[in-house]
């Protein structure tokens, strides 16, 4: 068993493209070692800026001898059939066996595969693994790039280390071939510095070593094998491991701070960025001057961060501080003086611009700014931002005055919706699109407006994601809500819907955020009255998609809650069509979610479908038979229509009034005095809204339900006792839909 080294070295990759690039190298590496039956265990990959390592553990000597058969023509067959055959398999025809195959003897090639030395299999794979290479953008270089045909890479490939063991896998890729000599950092030589000082997470015997690293005569490190590889390079100014990497920045950035008596604005994803610019990253703090902290902290922070790839730091009280980490690539010998001065008046200039954007902005009202919005075009089907604006003014001004949800002041509503998008068309939003919103609540507050109507302008795009903050002020909440069923409605008036994985205007997003803003908020929306609010008039159709959707994102949403999806579809329907509150579904489906799991909601649920398989196979619809001459496919889908249900109450008395022809059986009679007690009860919960208890009325028909199936014979041969038992089924079934609809869960 042998240890394999592979390093692929260039000129500097993406830092965004290197945690793919692992990924890619690995699921290669995997799939031609498979196939060549090659069994694969353990895999490090690592990254840095100038090269991709994989390091496979344990790789057997040999691949281990098979023995294949492949199944031929029949005996008779025409030679060229035969012989093509043979060609195919790398046999000859005196090598090929007759077996007999369902009475006709038929041709077969048993293919013996000795194994293979695994430095062959390798040989092979690594020009495999480069040319399959998948990159989000790549490029052809020198003199070969004039074919279509040559090698395309990230950036132009360099080096191929590939060792298996100590030794030398020979293969070439575009001209370069493979061997033990690597390069060091770009601009630092050996290793020099007191190892005691940074030895990155490494052990202390990597700088120990009674033969250090050395470079040969070509300035080349030469590596004897994958035990070596790391310790080498390390002596070499560069550390592989991208993870050590990204610890040694994230605690030699806060130990920064922590020096100037800052603390670090911790930022995972600039960690992550920042390991993959450097080979060996050295955290240095500087400042910059304090005027600029005039300008609204998040554009500070995000031009340092977007721009210059700076970490932030807060002072005691929270607040920004005039400091900034930024991570050099270099050990420098005054310290990093020079770099960070260098790094400050870049800086500058970026902050100058910003404080630029700010300063004028501030010098145009936004209700100035805002007719603006008329010249650009938020959907050719749609019209403008003003027009959209405009729209999202109605709604959110509806919403507070004519359906109190929320409850707020309606003139503020509809001013901060009439500004929210006024930011966009400012200057500094056009340079960092990131800050819309938030600059216009800046902006709001600078020009004096109501605090109320600058917070609705700063978070109406909340919440943005699953994690992201909902906002609870009453006229943030109109705005907000306004603002995603605008977009929702809008592009489903026209037509456009999110498919599979398209989603190009974020209409699930917006689904997802609308479904937090009801759920924190405690709202009870009718879309249909929304729908009406906003276009004008009704339109039955476009409320029925729109509900359609919430509640298929809402069934999505509550899977990680333990809420399946059936108890959703079972909560879909109010009153003969889909519930148009989306509150009032969730409330349903998570009592649903809370009878189901107890003894009495499963055997419940065992004896409706047990009940409901008996009327389907009798083809019995007893009272529902009658109420069906409504026309309608579902026979109680208008069980709960006002309209519907003095007709179906009559029917119900007109069929139960009368004494029964016969003595039921103690376990009938028992179920019969159930319903009579638990559908009123169920009836009266669904009105209230009262899900668990209508789920507790159902719970006191488990018993004699059960012992029904268990002591009463429903197929009776005679006809009157019959038709009462299986109306008794009929009425047990009607019971629970009217809570829920059972016949859409599944188990």
């Amino acid at each position: 068993m042998s240890d394999f080294l592979l390093e692929l070295r260039s000129e500097e990759i993406p830092a965004r493209m290197q945690g793919g690039a692992r990924d890619e190298l690995e699921k290669l590496f995997r799939r031609e070692m498979e196939a060549a039956g090659v069994a694969v265990g353990e895999i490090t990959v690592w990254s840095t800026p100038r090269r991709l390592a994989l390091i496979a553990r344990g790789l057997p000597e040999a691949t281990e001898a098979v023995s294949e058969e492949a199944k031929g023509p029949p005996e008779g067959a025409p030679d060229a059939a035969i012989d093509g055959f043979c060609r195919k398999n790398g046999v000859t025809r005196d090598q090929l066996e007759l077996r007999d195959v369902k009475g006709r003897n038929t041709w077969f090639a048993v293919i013996e595969k000795p194994g293979r030395a695994t430095r062959d299999v390798l040989a092979e794979t690594i020009p495999a693994i480069i040319r399959d290479f998948s990159w989000p953008k790549s490029m052809r270089w020198g003199a070969a790039s004039l074919s279509t045909e040559s090698l395309r890479w990230v950036r132009p490939l360099s080096g191929i280390v590939a060792l298996l063991g100590d030794d030398v896998i020979e293969c070439e890729a575009h001209g370069v071939k493979s061997g033990r000599e690597t390069k060091g950092h770009r601009f630092h030589g050996i290793r020099k510095t007191d190892p005691k000082s940074r030895n990155f997470g490494l052990p202390i015997e990597f700088f120990k070593d009674k033969n250090p690293t050395v470079l040969n005569v070509n300035g080349m490190i030469e590596i004897g094998s994958s035990d070596d590889y790391a310790r080498k390079l390390a002596h070499a100014h560069v550390i592989v491991d991208h993870k050590l990497r990204e610890d040694e920045i994230r605690i030699g950035a806060m130990a920064a701070a922590k020096r100037a008596g800052l603390t670090l604005v911790e930022d995972e994803g600039l960690v992550i960025e920042n390991a993959g610019l450097t080979e060996w990253p050295v955290p240095l703090l500087g400042r910059f001057d304090e005027t600029f902290l005039d300008v609204p902290s998040e554009v500070i922070q995000l031009t340092a961060r977007v721009n210059q790839k700076y970490f932030v730091c807060e002072d005691s009280a929270g607040k920004l501080a005039n400091a900034f980490v930024c991570t050099a690539n270099v050990e420098a010998d005054d310290g990093g003086a020079a770099i960070v001065d260098g790094n400050r008046k870049v800086l500058a200039a970026r902050l100058s611009d910003a404080r630029f954007f700010w300063e004028q902005d501030r010098k145009t009202p936004l209700a100035q700014q805002a007719r603006k919005l008329s010249r650009i075009t938020f959907h050719e089907k749609l019209g403008t931002l003003e027009d959209k604006v405009d729209r999202v003014a109605k709604l959110a001004d509806w919403l507070v005055f004519d359906a109190k949800a929320p409850n707020g002041d309606h003139k503020l509503a509809r001013m901060a919706a009439e500004l929210c998008k006024a930011d966009l068309v400012t200057e500094m939003v056009g340079e960092f699109p990131e800050l819309q919103g938030l600059m216009g609540g800046y902006y709001a507050r600078a020009e004096g407006l109501p605090g109320e109507v600058a917070d609705a302008i700063r978070d109406h795009y909340k919440p943005v994601g699953a994690n992201d903050e909902v906002p609870t002020a009453p006229t943030t909440v109109a705005v907000s809500l306004a603002d995603k069923l605008d977009n929702l409605l809008s592009f489903f008036k026209i037509d456009i819907l999110p498919t599979g994985s398209k989603d190009p205007f974020a209409l699930r997003r917006a689904a997802l955020g609308y479904l937090r803003l009801v759920q924190a908020n405690n709202l009870k929306l009718e879309l249909d009255q929304v729908v009406h609010a906003w276009a004008s008039k009704p339109i039955p159709a476009l409320a029925e998609k729109l509900a359609d959707f919430l509640l298929d994102r809402l069934a999505v949403q509550l899977r990680d809650e333990g809420v399946r999806h059936g108890y959703i579809l079972a909560s879909r329907a109010w009153q003969g069509r889909i519930d148009m509150r989306v509150d009032r579904v969730e409330a349903r489906a998570r009592a649903l979610t809370a009878f189901l799991g107890t003894d009495d909601g499963t055997n419940l649920l065992a004896g409706y479908k047990r009940a409901a398989n008996i009327l389907k196979k009798e083809d019995w619809h007893g009272i529902e038979g009658e109420i069906a001459r409504t026309g309608e496919e579902d026979p109680l889908s208008q069980v709960d229509d006002p309209d519907m249900k003095a007709v179906i109450d009559a029917k119900m008395t007109e069929r139960h009034a009368g004494e029964l022809s016969y003595t039921p059986e103690p376990a009938e009679k028992a179920l019969m005095d159930a319903l009579a007690t638990a559908e009123p009860q169920a009836g009266k919960a669904i009105a209230a809204e009262d899900f668990g208890a209508a789920m507790a009325a159902l719970a006191s028909l488990r018993a004699p339900i059960d012992r029904f199936f268990d002591e009463v014979t429903v197929n009776a041969p005679e006809e009157n006792k019959r038709a009462n038992r299986l109306d008794q089924l009929a009425r047990f079934r009607a019971a629970v839909h009217k809570v829920a609809d059972f016949s859409r869960i599944e188990g």
